[in-house]
């Protein structure tokens, strides 16, 4: 039986919204191609942005500007799910790994996620849960953290928004996750400090090979944008 491919860990800083959509793009099609021998988890966070999931609905979006009267961006996006905010504080990660190496089954994958979230939460003290039929991880009926993926070429994209210390009020612009008064939550909120960026990242990286069962590579996004590329 062939060992699983190691995961390839990228901390790519702030991107906007597009760039990381279509820097996923490029590594879904190096993997499908086999052109890369390894699975990636992307780190990063956003500027401030909205995005509206498959199942999703412009009436969920009630506010399109900032505090200074500006525009925030907005796109229909091809994750599964409804309508999110992404933005400073918040630790966005996204998994791109062959489906079938870990089982082949979204809903299952799905799961995986909440899994991972919940063991990274509990590495940094808070004993998050589920929430069926919701999909994310939740503490005290507030939703922490939330998920939305997609599938293509066999290959995961798209995956989840950690808050950590996100200034929770731009979620009051939206209906979060299309569900009628949800109250989202931070681990800053939740906890007696806000936790390090690096801690939050390390605690997901942990999570993240354990759920998987993948070796930890580090890299950066230079040297990942080489690998797809050549």
């Amino acid at each position: 039986m062939n060992d699983p491919p190691p995961l390839l860990v990228v901390d790519a800083g702030r991107m906007a919204y597009m760039g990381a959509w279509r820097l996923q793009e490029r590594i879904r099609d190096a993997l499908a191609d086999e052109r890369l021998d390894a699975d990636v988890l992307l780190l990063l966070e956003h500027p401030h942005v909205f995005t509206i999931g498959r199942r999703g609905g412009w009436e969920h979006l009630l506010e399109t500007h900032d505090n200074h009267g500006d525009t925030i961006p907005v796109y229909e996006v091809n994750r599964g799910g409804d309508i999110t905010y992404h933005g400073p504080g918040q630790l966005v990660g996204y998994p791109l790994l062959r489906l079938a190496g870990i089982g082949g089954d979204v809903v299952r994958y799905l799961r995986m996620i909440e899994e991972l979230l919940i063991h990274a939460s509990g590495l940094l003290g808070v004993e998050a849960v589920t929430n069926a039929p919701f999909t994310g991880i939740w503490f005290d009926g507030r939703k922490l953290a939330s998920i939305g993926v997609a599938v293509q070429r066999g290959i995961t994209l798209h995956g989840f928004g950690l808050n950590v210390s996100t200034d929770m009020t731009w979620f009051d612009r939206i209906v979060a996750c299309g569900i009628q008064g949800v109250e989202m939550s931070s681990l800053e909120r939740l906890l007696e400090s806000t936790p390090r960026r690096e801690t939050v990242q390390h605690a997901v990286i942990d999570a993240s090979c354990a759920i998987f069962q993948r070796a930890e590579v580090s890299t950066d996004l230079a040297k990942l944008e080489a690998r797809i590329t050549a």
